[in-house]
């Protein structure tokens, strides 16, 4: 049994860590992925000593859980004090429900892009925003192939919304750029006659594509079912190579995607980290993707916050976090209010991988 730190005073001899992401659910597929390196992050921390002197262990948490239970399971690992924080991938809804329970408790770093517009006490961002992500793939996309008219299709739920909502307010301010339909599926569901119909019947050039994990991979195979592929562009942002596997290679003709992290991308840091993942995990590992990386980035940047501090109290951090930067795949990461800022690259997809086509500016 562990003992409170707040009722016996004494400082256990680890760091533990809330390790959140979906092991269930739609965003299921990028579990493996996002456990392994995560566990990989891990080793190397404690291979370099650790957070202030002490080990670290990860306490995983699926993220695909109902939310009450998610929250309720947060909340007493925090009250409890069995962790000193939390950290990991998983959806704008559980995120929602997480920041309740840790907001002036307890440091947490939420690893994937997002919608915008977090501002819980001790929340740290890995993720790109849609500033920093999808209105520069936008922009890029109307510069090099001429596509100016989109449509949205998305999932049901605050990230897809939220992120439709801010999309069409940029475009309403951007010219050569408009958004022509949007129409939403719930988490899960399998029925996108509405959804391709729309893009059928619609003028749009292009399909913003805000779908998670299994559900975005169904949707573009029926794309392709649907002979839409042909002539339409599209741009998906929640996407990584386990989905283009489960969509098949007939599904990914004319697919775009922006992050932060490609395997592709030739860099020393993001080559050294690709070909040490395959070492550690071997041929069968996890696919390694932006949505996995993210966690290993989460808990570098969890480490650095403390270590920076010299104390994980978030007070402590949050005057330090402004001169908080580290080396990691993505190359050099700083932090800027709640945020880091970091390269991010368009790619598209060749079969069952990305290419980089460029680097964005935002």
């Amino acid at each position: 049994m562990v003992i409170p730190l707040s009722l016996s005073g004494f400082r256990r001899s680890t760091v533990d860590i809330a390790l959140v992401v979906p092991m269930s659910g739609p965003a299921g597929m990028f579990g493996p992925s996002c456990e392994a390196c995560a566990a990989f992050a891990v080793g190397d921390i404690n291979a370099a000593g650790g957070i202030l002197d002490r080990p670290v262990r990860l306490h995983p948490v699926d993220a695909g859980a109902p939310l009450p239970v998610l929250a309720a399971t947060i909340d007493r690992m925090v009250g409890a004090g069995m962790v000193d924080g939390v950290v990991g991938w998983h959806l704008s809804n559980a995120r929602k429900v997480i920041t309740p329970q840790t907001a002036g408790r307890v440091p947490y770093v939420y690893t994937t892009f997002y919608e915008g517009g977090e501002d819980s006490d001790g929340v740290y961002m890995v993720g790109e925003t849609p500033e920093q992500q999808l209105f520069p793939a936008l922009r890029w996309l109307r510069a090099e192939h001429g596509i100016r008219r989109w449509c949205v299709v998305g999932n049901d739920y605050v990230w897809p919304r939220e992120t439709a909502r801010v999309t069409k307010e940029f475009a309403d301010t951007t010219a050569d750029i408009d958004i022509v339909g949007q129409t939403f599926v719930p988490l899960g569901g399998r029925d996108f006659r509405q959804a391709l119909e729309l893009v059928r019947r619609s003028p749009a050039q292009g399909v913003l594509l805000f779908m998670v994990g299994a559900d975005c991979a169904a949707f573009n195979r029926a794309f392709a079912e649907a002979g839409l592929d042909g002539d339409r562009l599209r741009l998906s942002m929640m996407i990584g190579e386990d989905v283009l596997y489960a969509g098949g290679a007939d599904s990914t003709r004319g697919l775009f995607t922006a992050s932060g992290y490609f395997e592709s991308v030739v860099s020393s840091a993001g080559m050294d980290f690709g070909a040490r993942y395959l070492r550690e995990f071997g041929p069968a590992a996890p696919a390694l993707n932006n949505i996995g990386e993210s966690c290993y980035e989460g808990l570098l940047l969890f480490a650095s916050l403390a270590e920076s501090a010299r104390s994980l109290d978030l007070r402590a951090i949050e005057r330090n976090a402004s001169r908080v930067s580290y080396g990691g795949p993505r190359g050099e990461v700083r932090v800027r209010g709640a945020h880091t800022t970091q390269p991010v690259y368009l790619a598209d997809a060749d079969a069952l991988e990305f290419s980089v086509l460029a680097e964005l500016s935002s």
